[in-house]
């Protein structure tokens, strides 16, 4: 039995080579490459070896394997058995490997003697502290783009090649509707800002990329960035007509093997660091299968290896009645592995918002990674759309909303924080019981947190005495947990939770039980 035997259903090449080869590993590795390279196909490489050491400096791996240890401890180092091939092959002198030995080791030495005495030179001080401490979060840069622009990538978006045949329910839903919308001024839903974000990169020399399950029609059916052909099945792909030199659109369906997926995505990140990478989760709760990959490297490498990373996580959340499962993207996990200025956290409520982020995630000066809670039940909702002009220079992301009702400032005496879907609850709850002593304030980016916007846009409301968090999540979830001290902090009081009770769960499993609640 070899541990690679599952691989067999892959029908693909199984090598088998021994550890202790140095030669036959590297020949492995150059076929493998060029294999994959010239077929395109899987091909597996099975290096027999074995540990010698334990599995720390206070292990010893004879506690438990006593024989197994006396017989490696009993046989030659693969760098002794190497260096016994080459003398006996007459390449290499008993000197010539001794004094290779001693480089080595002289070097490693000399560097590690090198950082004790200029320690400074090595430890980098991390780029902030936590939100509570740090300097006031920036301002994001402006990513409005011209006119011109906006009619090019329309136009692109719009245009379908000659004798090409789209889905006839495609054309009549969502074609027709991008076409008037960028056409005729009309308002964009959350797909067409997206597309309207990605063509704007690749037209400024950026290769953006996308992988997920079913990212390229989108869980919702919202997205369609792939067209496939009605009567013969060819595919187009609209932005690949804006793909020149090195720049490209990258838009792969990937399988259910999130870790798998998103560490692949968070390598591609890091060495193409002027490329708009993303991994889009089916539902937000399915990134729980990268959790290893999201707690170890996309929140805390820069911490712990100094390395930066631009990685934009998209993951679908919102409670619309859907069960437990599709409904939390668990904020809270996130939310609490948010310090040092380490990541940024949004939960955007209109697609102008949503462009405007993925435009910044580019064009700011910082590289940090970016996790966007996306909509669901949003994407169609009519309230939740964009002006044209919301997508033209100078326009920017903002942190924090104001509310668009502009109530009377002499008259609030309640101010409502609240971030994503919720919102347009509250607003239309209002309207319809005529509440007019209330304002709805939107935190879009819930880390840093806008402490700044966040003063400045309660200041004319001078007479509010009730501060409430309000939130769909259960209040064990949620951003509730991550700023009710910050926002207690912020305004010198004590906030008001209005949400649902904790659960064990991230919602009820029931539509009659959600809407109760």
């Amino acid at each position: 039995h070899y541990a690679t035997d599952v691989a067999q259903m892959l029908e693909a090449p199984i090598l088998h080579i021994n550890g202790e080869n140095p030669e036959n590993l590297i020949w492995a590795a150059e076929f493998a490459l060029q294999f994959r390279q010239k077929f395109g196909r899987d091909i597996i490489l099975d290096m027999y070896c074995y540990r010698r050491l334990g599995h720390n400096e206070t292990d010893q791996a004879a506690f438990t394997a006593p024989m197994q240890t006396k017989k490696i401890e009993a046989r030659p180092t693969a760098a002794a058995l190497y260096g016994t091939l080459l003398r006996e092959r007459g390449e290499l002198t008993e000197q010539e490997e001794h004094g290779i030995r001693e480089r080595i080791w002289n070097g490693m030495q000399q560097a590690y003697d090198q950082m004790k005495e200029h320690p400074a030179d090595y430890i980098l001080p991390v780029s902030a502290q936590d939100a509570d401490e740090s300097p006031i979060p920036r301002l994001s840069v402006r990513t409005g783009i011209s006119p011109d622009l906006f009619r090019r990538i329309g136009n692109i978006l719009t245009e379908l090649p000659e004798n090409f045949t789209p889905h006839p329910t495609l054309e009549k839903r969502f074609l027709s509707r991008r076409r008037e919308a960028f056409r005729e001024d009309g308002p964009l839903d959350w797909a067409m800002a997206e597309s309207l974000a990605w063509g704007s990169l690749l037209t400024e020399n950026h290769t953006v990329r996308l992988s997920g399950q079913d990212c390229q029609r989108g869980t919702f059916s919202q997205r369609h960035a792939v067209l496939h052909d009605f009567n013969n099945g060819s595919v187009y792909t609209p932005l690949e007509k804006l793909n020149h030199g090195t720049t490209a659109f990258r838009i792969y369906n990937s399988s259910l093997s999130e870790a798998s997926v998103l560490g692949f995505e968070y390598g591609y990140a890091l060495e193409s660091q002027d490329a708009l990478v993303m991994w889009e989760a089916q539902f937000g709760d399915f990134a729980n299968g990268a959790q290893v990959i999201v707690d170890q490297f996309i929140a805390a490498a820069e911490a712990k290896w100094h390395q930066k990373c631009r990685i934009v996580l998209l993951l679908p959340h919102g409670y619309e009645g859907a069960g437990s499962e599709h409904s939390s993207a668990r904020m809270e996990r996130y939310l609490q592995l948010c310090a040092d200025d380490n990541m940024q956290v949004i939960n955007p409520t209109t697609p102008a918002q949503y462009f405007h982020a993925l435009r910044r995630q580019i064009h700011q000066n910082v590289h940090k990674p970016l996790i966007v809670f996306t909509p669901k039940s949003l994407l169609s909702r009519p309230e939740a759309a964009s002006a044209r002009r919301e997508f033209l220079a100078p326009s920017r992301f903002h942190e924090v909303l104001a509310d668009p009702e502009s109530p009377a400032p002499d008259k609030i005496t309640r101010a409502v924080f609240c971030t994503g879907k919720v919102y347009y609850d509250l607003n239309a709850y209002r309207k319809e019981h005529g509440i007019a002593d209330t304002v709805i304030i939107r935190v879009e980016q819930i880390y840093p947190l806008a402490q700044e916007q966040l003063t400045y846009l309660l200041a004319p409301y001078q007479k509010v005495r009730d501060f409430v968090w309000c939130q769909e999540e259960p209040s064990n979830m949620g951003a509730w947990g991550h700023l009710r001290n910050r926002l207690g902090r912020l305004f010198a009081t004590s906030f008001r939770y209005a949400g649902r009770p904790p659960m064990a769960c991230p919602a009820e499993g029931a539509k009659a039980l959600h809407a109760a609640a």
